[in-house]
């Protein structure tokens, strides 16, 4: 008996076998695609009842299938469930296509769409008729088949351009090598740093030691290596990317991007890419999101100029530099660093045990919105290492089934995310709760020593938690508005205001003792934290923001007239650059986040919620961090809301205005 095919609630990992998921995916894409149809053929004229919601409610099957399924890919995987993914990916592919490419459907939503106006529905149900129209009109529905023939076209040939740009940037990558085989020219990189780059010469039986421009071994070296000229060799290598003239140079390709973009935007109604991708963003338009880059410009260049005359101040002193180039910066903000704050992340893991860890963070949601954490043992569960927990409300009320997995382990990939098994939605009058789960990758404790974590892995529960939060409070009717089905600048508004509280003395007493002594975290370890936290905040935002203005100037206007992508960059960063210009060097080839994920026009983002987290946080503080007032209003209106209105009415409604920039600003210490 196929587990998968019989209707369950929880999971049934343990009797799910890999044979099993074919078979449950081509049958739950059969009973999803005959909904569909349903749907499409009925006899009876469209309506918001056997349309929108029927459509919202279609597949309902599938989705707990895929969301076991790709979760276990994540979190448990091995050979046989990725040949799987392979294989399933096209057909889910296909089958979303057929629906926004379902004529039939389209016309009962457009029919539903356009009388929208008599049909008196409140705003749960208009957020969701729209966003059930706009899934059709802007992937191109609503055009004439030549045009829908050419977004076919345009879309295909942006799937390889991307294809080959992000190739070409992997083959640049791993095409170079720094093969030092006098050991002086290591002087300064940590013993370890040393034994990774002679472990990587041994792997590729070369003598001495191997740098290369991956993350791991490229930072530590501009970091810490003091042979000034070798780091100008590795930081011009590693920006020059792609901008070679060569077969792997990239410039033509993000020209023929960009140019695609637009016109794919233009077909599709809209003046630029741009204001194609921000119609569902907070920003709403490129001015908005222009206007909010020079603000925080305005504001954070002063800082980034002071912090940036100190660095120079402070390599003159230490090595008589006279002009402080881009391959000197880490190098000395490091030495710098070092130098002020004498914070080493060893004195405060033992603060921090993974079981006291995940008890504060409990116990700071049960301060904030009653929840009570119940570790339960009769739920089924993919792996021994997971915990599952049932969440109550203060009235007893279930709230939710809460996984957490939090030991890296072969078969589960790096990082850290939160997911869900089941979504949470009311129909027929109940109201079916969610199934959310955390993974995270700490060390796993040993025969002597438990799981101790280092801050940034407390910041990382804490941050997941708030995204697990979003999941577990979720109150709304539709599963298609649920939870985190929020827009993308919206999303991390949750996860990075939980940080705030592993900041905060009042929290930190909940759960930051000595696993030894039992002893609360001294004060001034949370100082130095707090301290070096904003150092050189200056410099890092002004970068941010670099990145942003680039994003925009290449998707915010018409890119016809671009011929030469240098000059069109260094247009862009005129008003960010701190550091002399190196012109054999090209940040747009190698821009990655735009010209081959989904950042493209969305890089402000990454800022956009700074400036939310900070703003909400600063609500707290200022009522008191656990104050019940102020913690229901963030429940009501952010938390339980999911995607049912515009997210900046629900955030006005939580905090009584906009977000403003100032409390980002103090937070970093950006204001004088």
């Amino acid at each position: 008996m196929n587990p998968l095919l019989t209707p369950f609630d929880t999971a049934p990992f343990s009797k799910i076998e890999n044979e099993h998921f074919k078979p449950a995916f081509l049958q739950a894409i059969n009973g999803a695609r005959s909904e569909i149809d349903a749907i499409a053929n009925a006899k009876e004229a469209p309506n918001f009842e056997n349309t929108i919601k029927a459509l919202d409610f279609a597949g309902q099957h599938l989705d707990r299938v895929s969301s076991v399924f790709f979760n276990l890919n994540s979190a448990e995987t091995n050979a046989e469930i990725q040949k799987i993914a392979q294989e399933i990916s096209p057909l889910l592919t296909e089958f979303s296509n057929d629906i926004t490419l379902n004529q039939n459907l389209f016309k009962r939503v457009k029919a539903v769409y356009e009388q929208r106006q008599d049909l008196n529905l409140n705003k749960e149900e208009q957020t969701l008729l729209e966003k059930k129209y706009k899934s059709f009109s802007r992937n191109g529905a609503n055009l004439p088949d030549d045009k829908k023939k050419r977004l076919r076209e345009i879309d295909a040939e942006l799937a390889k351009l991307k294809l080959q740009f992000g190739e070409n940037v992997l083959a640049e990558t791993n095409k170079y090598e720094m093969h030092l085989t006098n050991e002086k020219d290591l002087d300064g990189l940590p013993e370890g740093e040393k034994e990774a780059a002679a472990h990587l010469a041994k792997s590729k039986e070369k003598e001495g030691w191997l740098i290369t421009l991956d993350y791991p071994s490229y930072i530590p070296f501009m970091k810490y290596a003091s042979n000034r000229e070798l780091r100008k060799e590795l930081s011009i290598a590693f920006g020059s990317k792609g901008f070679h003239n060569d077969e792997l140079d990239n410039q033509q390709n993000i020209i023929q991007i960009a140019n695609l973009r637009h016109e794919r935007a233009n077909l599709l109604g809209y003046k630029t890419h741009a204001h194609y991708v921000l119609e569902e963003r907070m920003a709403e338009t490129p001015e908005k999101v222009y206007e909010f880059l020079n603000e925080l410009l305005e504001k954070a260049k002063p800082a980034a100029q002071r912090e940036f005359a100190q660095l120079e101040t402070f390599a003159k002193e230490m090595d008589g530099i006279d002009r402080l180039e881009k391959w000197d910066g880490a190098y000395y903000s490091e030495k710098l660093k070092q130098k002020l704050f004498n914070l080493d992340d060893e004195k405060l893991k033992p603060y921090f045990k993974l079981e006291n860890v995940i008890a504060g963070v409990f116990k700071v949601a049960e301060k904030l919105f009653d929840l009570k954490f119940e570790e339960v043992f009769d739920v089924d569960k993919y792996h021994p290492d997971v915990k599952t927990y049932r969440v109550y409300d203060g009235n007893k009320q279930f709230i939710s089934l809460f996984y957490a997995d939090f030991h890296p382990r072969p078969g589960k990939r790096g990082g850290a995310w939160m997911t869900s098994y089941k979504p949470q939605y009311i129909k027929n009058g109940i109201n079916v709760r969610p199934h959310i789960s955390n993974v995270c990758n700490f060390t796993k404790p040993t025969a002597n020593k438990p799981s101790l974590l280092t801050f940034n892995e407390v910041t990382t529960l804490f941050h997941e938690f708030g995204h697990g939060l979003h999941g577990m409070l979720a109150n709304t009717v539709y599963p298609g508005l649920s939870g985190t089905s929020v827009y993308w600048d919206f999303v991390e508004l949750p996860s990075q205001i939980m940080e705030n509280w592993c900041y905060e003395k009042e929290a930190l007493e909940l759960f930051a003792t000595h696993y030894k002594t039992g002893e609360v975290i001294p004060m001034e370890l949370v100082q130095k934290i707090k301290d070096s936290a904003t150092f050189q905040e200056g410099m890092a935002t002004l970068r941010q923001l670099s990145f942003g203005l680039l994003d925009m100037s290449w998707h915010g206007a018409d890119p016809s007239k671009i011929t030469d992508v240098k000059s069109q960059e260094l247009e862009a960063f005129k008003e960010t650059n701190l550091y002399p210009e190196c012109e054999n060097t090209c940040m747009s080839t190698s821009f990655a986040h735009i010209f081959q994920g989904g950042y493209s026009s969305g890089y402000y983002s990454y800022k956009w919620a700074e400036v939310l987290d900070a703003d909400a946080f600063s609500y707290f503080k200022e009522q008191g961090i656990f104050n019940k007032e102020v913690a229901t209003k963030f429940k009501d209106n952010v938390l339980s809301m999911g995607g049912t209105e515009k997210p900046m009415d629900l955030y006005k409604r939580f905090r009584g205005s906009e977000p403003k920039i100032e409390a980002l600003l103090k937070r970093a210490g950006l204001l004088q």
